[in-house]
């Protein structure tokens, strides 16, 4: 349970950095277009984020292998989607767009992964 609320807080600092670095120092760098696709990681990133403190929740209460893999999902899924939005946008290198699914799926999976271990699971004792 520490290390979802652990990555989740991490993640979510970073994300607010990142945003406040992206209306600050990019905005005068990047265009429109490069600039939206910033703020669109920098937005996955932290609603992803605070979803892991929905992971640390589950894994308080439900002990399942699906409520673990959930987690890693989300993780994966920041890296792969803004991860690779924050690539894309800063370097203009447009195949690094491809990778940008991989990442959508993995926070899908995550989600549906979520799900599945929260139903699947008995009850920790109180």
């Amino acid at each position: 349970m520490k290390i979802w609320i652990v990555l989740g807080a991490a993640l979510s600092a970073l994300g607010v950095g990142l945003g406040a670095f992206g209306a600050h120092a990019l905005k005068a760098k990047l265009g429109p277009d490069m600039l939206a696709v910033f703020e669109t990681g920098v937005r996955y990133q932290m609603m992803h984020g605070l979803g892991l403190f929905g992971v640390a929740l589950a894994a308080s209460r439900y002990e399942h292998v699906g409520v673990t893999v959930a987690g890693w999902l989300l993780v994966a899924g920041v890296a792969l989607f803004s991860g690779s939005l924050y690539a894309l946008s800063l370097s203009g290198v447009k195949v690094l767009g491809a990778i940008t699914p991989l990442g959508g799926l993995c926070f899908l999976a995550g989600w549906a992964a979520l799900i599945w271990g929260v139903l699947a699971a008995s009850d920790k004792a109180p």
